[in-house]
């Protein structure tokens, strides 16, 4: 992922309508970046998340950043690291334990955004 683009300001009306042209005439792509979380101690221990998003032909990125987890079973969609958990449960309490240490850290991980969209694994 590049740059994440927004801009602020009035733009005069002549000059709003070439600006609304040019959109329509830029060619967009869709990116997309499936990645994990894992624990360094105890690799085993995944969570996935996906990073979508557009570009223009400047390789600005348009609109918003649209990302998520994978739920550990099902593999559908997650708003939220903890959700993914949601319908099953570890039947052992130390593993329960590495889970939520992963959770937690996840959690606490500036530039989630950034790492979903750009890395293939990430250690925590």
């Amino acid at each position: 992922m590049k740059n994440i683009c927004a801009s602020v300001g009035a733009i005069p009306a002549q000059g709003k309508k070439e600006e609304e042209a040019k959109v329509e005439e830029d060619e967009y792509t869709e990116h997309r970046n499936e990645m994990y979380f894992f624990l360094w101690e105890h690799p085993e221990y995944r969570i996935s998340a996906v990073g979508r998003w557009l570009e223009n032909s400047n390789g600005e990125v348009i609109e918003d950043v649209d990302t998520y987890f994978l739920h550990i079973t099902k593999g559908s969609r997650c708003e939220g690291v903890r959700d993914c958990f949601i319908g099953w449960s570890e039947q052992n309490e130390e593993a329960e334990e590495k889970w939520d240490t992963l959770c937690e850290r996840i959690e606490e991980t500036d530039g989630l955004e950034q790492i979903i969209c750009d890395e293939e694994s990430f250690g925590l």
